[in-house]
């Protein structure tokens, strides 16, 4: 446990800089028989999948007590609200008129509404190893930007396209439990090619301020041996820069490319067009070394012993409940180590995710970790990182995926028998954060 408390206040951010805290639909949203059914939905129904059986069917039940969200989110003083818009809900009957409810609500409370147009919840039928799938996203990022642009000027198309890609498509931990291993590069390259279709989509629409939501963290290398650093160099290409190389630099890393399916080139105008931001869902730097030669379990997974890599323990960190290491250092890292090797083609970063899974009320642990962590962004910036906001994930206590309700990442308790909700510490320590950056 960490239980270490700051004494001195958070430095001062600039001003205007954004301060918002992160849901996604389906961990938040239920009324699952109010819209058509997602990969999820049908991975959660099969045994086995999610650890404590359960499914998001009701969730949080934000669907119904959006209302009472919105006033939490007020409550807590945030500029702004990144959620996501479900895409099996958007084209269900009805299912955009629930998103122009929640915006009418956000823009009334004075939050600023920031919709993702995908986080993992494909609708049953669509699978991103079809390259018509990132046609299909673009049609649906249009629909949406119709409907809610007048309202929302801020914009994200994806969220953590590699972590989609890794547990949902490779080792089959995530829906839609693909176990493909290398062979599950073209999702990689599908949803890429989606994000550049959906940014054209947007500008169409006259969006000014797009960007993506993709999680990054820096690489260890286990030690100093070569095969080592060259395990260590691959799962960083595999895991960071195969997803920001091509939306930054327009093209894949060394070797890469000939993987990918079909026009590449062609392709890579499309996944690169310019972004407003770039958005980091920064969580802890990952310790890797050469193959052991046996299957690895590691948070939470299996990891088989054929990957060319194998992924190690941080030792000496203090660890959330979810056995991730604490590193709050590791955030200023891996953003002046973006600075270095993008320069001028990064363009300014928003944090869109930061956060910890932390049980009780009196969440300690929890404010301890974001105050180290808003530091260490904050040493950034004073680095010379063009940082321009920062969303903790996440509003409330949600269904985890893979993990079902057993981790709790909220500001906010949610007991999942009544729905009630209670502010935890960390709502008030954080609202108080921000008011003195007022």
């Amino acid at each position: 446990m960490i239980r270490r408390m700051a004494t001195n206040p958070i430095p001062q951010f600039p001003a205007g800089f954004l301060w918002g805290v992160s849901t996604s639909a389906h961990q938040i949203e239920g009324a699952a028989d109010e819209r058509a059914p997602s990969v999820w939905d049908a991975f959660t129904a099969e045994p086995g999948r999610v650890k404590d059986g359960s499914t998001a069917a009701v969730a949080c039940d934000h669907f119904h007590r959006y209302r009472e969200d919105v006033a939490l989110l007020a409550g807590l003083g945030v500029d702004a609200y990144r959620f996501s818009v479900s895409w099996p809900r958007v084209h269900s009957p009805g299912g955009l008129d629930f998103y122009d409810r929640l915006v009418d609500e956000l823009c009334a409370a004075g939050v600023r509404p920031v919709p993702t147009l995908f986080h993992w919840d494909l609708p049953v039928g669509l699978d991103w190893l079809d390259r018509d799938t990132a046609d299909r996203f673009a049609h649906h990022t249009a629909t949406v930007a119709e409907r809610l642009g007048d309202r929302v000027g801020t914009w994200i198309t994806l969220n953590e396209p590699a972590e989609h890609t890794l547990l949902g498509h490779a080792l089959g931990a995530h829906a839609p439990g693909g176990r493909l291993l290398f062979d599950a590069l073209p999702v990689a390259h599908h949803q890429l090619l989606a994000h550049g279709l959906a940014v054209r989509a947007l500008r169409a629409a006259g969006a000014t301020d797009v960007g993506i939501a993709n999680s990054h963290g820096p690489t260890w290398p286990a030690s100093h041996a070569a095969a080592d650093l060259e395990a260590a160099a691959f799962y960083d290409i595999l895991l960071n820069r195969l997803f920001a190389d091509p939306l930054l630099l327009g093209r894949y890393p060394e070797g890469l490319d000939g993987l990918m399916p079909g026009d590449v080139e062609a392709d890579l105008e499309i996944i690169a067009e310019p972004l407003d931001w770039y958005g980091v869902n920064y969580y802890a730097p990952t310790r890797v070394g050469a193959p052991q030669g046996d299957e690895i379990e590691f948070g939470g997974l299996t990891l088989p012993a054929e990957l060319p890599f194998s992924v190690r323990e941080i030792e000496d960190r203090p660890v959330t409940d979810f056995g991730w290491p604490v590193v709050p250092e590791g955030l200023t890292e891996l953003l002046t180590g973006f600075r270095e090797r993008y320069d001028d083609r990064l363009p300014p970063v928003v944090i869109t995710e930061n956060g910890c899974s932390y049980p009780g009320l009196d969440d300690q642990d929890r404010i301890s970790y974001l105050d180290g962590h808003i530091r260490a962004l904050h040493d950034a910036l004073t680095a010379g990182v063009d940082v321009r906001g920062y969303f903790v994930w996440s509003l409330l206590d949600n269904f985890e995926w893979a993990e079902g309700y057993a981790r709790r990442f909220g500001l906010v308790h949610v007991d999942f028998a009544t729905l009630e909700r209670t502010p935890k510490a960390s709502y008030a320590w954080f609202r108080e954060v921000l008011r003195a950056q007022r």
